[in-house]
């Protein structure tokens, strides 16, 4: 079996990883007495209490069962309790298997509690209503990443599994309950999501972390969901470390233990958000615009190449944006943009004055070549809206995002930038699209 700790313990102490820190293996490993994880897309963390089993996530949908017959081959205990973190759907989407499980085993009297936030509820509601934007955005998100099942809807307008179990206890901002000798503290804090919880167990210097820490890059500035706090989740890490545990099981990436450690990645994590907002805030109070701060504000790289700081899956600048939006609303400070006209007329506008496509194609593409990914994909966009049906435009968007992307280092840039590579390929009838892209 392997061991966790010594893995993580490496790279803390080294500050360098050489081996995979998100493992998805479907496999549980024992982290101490009557204490052990499941490595899935999320982690469900599991307490052998004496009294029955606590279990913090429960995975994804389609990892839900594997998980459950993970533990099974592990305890056959009855289940007590099943704690989300939060409503995201790797983290509540497996709970119907869990259910069926305690049903299956011990009947209706078997039924465990389902205990999470009070928001929890509202964002399954939520997520019932959007299901189609939803399964847009993951399958953007998460494009070349649906071999791994990342990004796959139920049907065009389900996005959650109508078995996700709702929790039948909610709490608003502390609770705590007992199960065998264990005391199992739930502390709300805003950070990812407006209804996340982390766990303390006291008793065994446990903390639960939820997506609080994630082995990369806080995911605080997804550029296609909802609201996102760094003030708020750079305390919640302060409060953690303040609690001085010697476990530390996040709901991706490897467990920590040892105090020292555990305390050096929160402090590191929390710095950096800590700074993304006090420069933000300093720019936006001088009366910058949105677009001077995101080319302004920017992290140490020395930092971004720890290996719970790389941002391989959100990055900075989205942060920026989504502090932007948090504090100072939608409205960029470029009047222009205020109320803008229709992206299509703007093009056709830009290729009406050039006399056609062809320049803004040909210069879009010298500046790819270049490296001025940014400027270049200015140019194709308006080129692509002006004469959408110009082929010659599409194979130029194509190869343009398909570069864009190799410069990228977060998932969400990159799953963006495919996507539009791929509409591309498809409009010109190029063979391959996803894949190639991805």
């Amino acid at each position: 079996m392997t061991d966790l700790f010594k893995l993580s313990g490496d790279i803390v102490d080294s500050g360098a990883a050489d081996v995979t820190v998100n493992r998805i293996t479907q496999e549980l490993s024992e982290l101490g007495d009557g204490l052990a994880v499941v490595e899935s897309f999320s982690h469900s963390v599991v307490f052998d209490t004496g009294e029955g089993l606590v279990v913090f996530d429960t995975s994804g949908a389609n990892t839900g069962e594997a998980v459950v017959e993970a533990i099974r081959g592990w305890r056959q205990d009855p289940l007590h309790s099943v704690v989300y973190t939060h409503g995201h759907l790797d983290h509540v989407g497996g709970s119907g298997a869990f259910l069926r499980d305690a049903l299956d085993k011990g009947g209706p009297a078997a039924r465990p509690r389902f205990i999470g936030h009070e928001r929890v509820i509202d964002r399954i509601h939520r997520y019932r209503m959007t299901g189609g934007y939803n399964n847009v955005i993951n399958q953007r998100q998460f494009v070349g990443m649906q071999r791994h099942g990342y990004g796959i809807g139920l049907k065009k307008r389900h996005f959650i599994p109508h078995e996700v179990v709702e929790p039948d206890v909610t709490y608003r901002q502390k609770s705590a309950f007992r199960a065998g000798e264990l005391t199992f503290e739930l502390h709300h804090a805003l950070g990812e999501t407006d209804d996340h919880t982390w766990g303390w167990i006291p008793e065994r210097r446990i903390i639960c972390a939820g997506d609080f820490f994630i082995w990369n890059f806080p995911n605080c500035g997804n550029p296609q969901k909802v609201q996102r706090y760094p003030k708020e989740w750079a305390q919640a890490l302060r409060d953690m470390a303040a609690m001085n545990p010697e476990v530390f099981i996040p709901a991706h990436g490897l467990p920590i233990s040892g105090a020292e450690r555990i305390r050096r990645v929160l402090d590191e994590v929390a710095g950096v958000l800590e700074y993304l907002v006090d420069e933000t805030l300093e720019m936006m109070n001088d009366g910058a615009p949105l677009n001077d701060i995101i080319h302004s504000v920017r992290v140490d790289p020395d930092l971004l190449e720890k290996p719970w700081l790389r941002p391989f899956y959100d990055e900075p600048e989205f942060i920026v944006n989504n502090l932007w939006r948090y504090y100072g609303g939608w409205y960029g400070g470029e009047p222009d943009r205020l109320k803008p006209a229709r992206v299509s007329a703007l093009g056709q506008e830009y290729c009406r004055l050039l006399g056609g496509a062809g320049a803004l194609i040909a210069r879009a593409q010298e500046l790819s070549d270049a490296g001025e990914h940014r400027l270049a994909c200015h140019l194709i966009e308006t080129a692509v809206q002006g004469e959408p049906d110009n082929l010659e435009a599409h194979d130029a968007r194509a190869r343009i995002y398909t570069a864009r992307r190799s410069q990228e280092t977060s998932m969400m840039a990159k799953g963006i930038y495919a996507w539009a590579a791929n509409e591309s390929k498809e409009k010109s009838g190029q063979a391959g699209g996803e894949g190639e892209a991805s």
